[in-house]
């Protein structure tokens, strides 16, 4: 598997895990938002975008996005990009792909993540939440 999505994949697989621990603790000035719309191309590929702003942290901080529509049970993970933690407001867009009956233009509900993967003691790296985002938003086919 490539690097790129075997890295999305393992971001993706530790936000789901890691969904009921939540931003507790976090910074009240990280924060992450979600448009209002997202993409969907012909071949099934969904590309969603929004917002963040986060401090430094001591690993590598990540953006995940998953979303659901017809069953809020089944989520499909939409990529994962790296976010920069300056204190400043930046735009994150992550893009992956589904089967084309899957997902439909309409409306569906994404999640997005502001998750960073923090080394600490025995585990390797443990996944800590600085802000989430939960919202539906219009599916439009592209």
């Amino acid at each position: 598997m490539p690097a790129r999505p075997a890295l999305a994949l393992a971001i993706g697989t530790a936000a789901l895990l890691c969904a009921a621990v939540g931003p507790a603790g976090a910074d009240p000035s990280e924060t992450i938002t979600v448009d209002a719309a997202g993409k969907l191309a012909s071949d099934g590929t969904v590309t969603l975008s929004g917002t963040y702003r986060c401090t430094a942290g001591t690993g590598p901080v990540f953006v995940t996005s998953s979303i659901s529509q017809s069953d809020a049970q089944v989520r499909h993970g939409i990529g994962g990009s790296t976010a920069q933690c300056d204190g400043a407001e930046h735009h994150w867009e992550n893009s992956g792909k589904v089967s084309t009956e899957t997902l439909k233009a309409g409306t569906a509900h994404v999640q997005a993540t502001l998750m960073e993967m923090r080394p600490e003691g025995i585990i390797p790296l443990l996944p800590l939440f600085h802000a989430e985002k939960d919202q539906d938003v219009k599916l439009a086919t592209k």
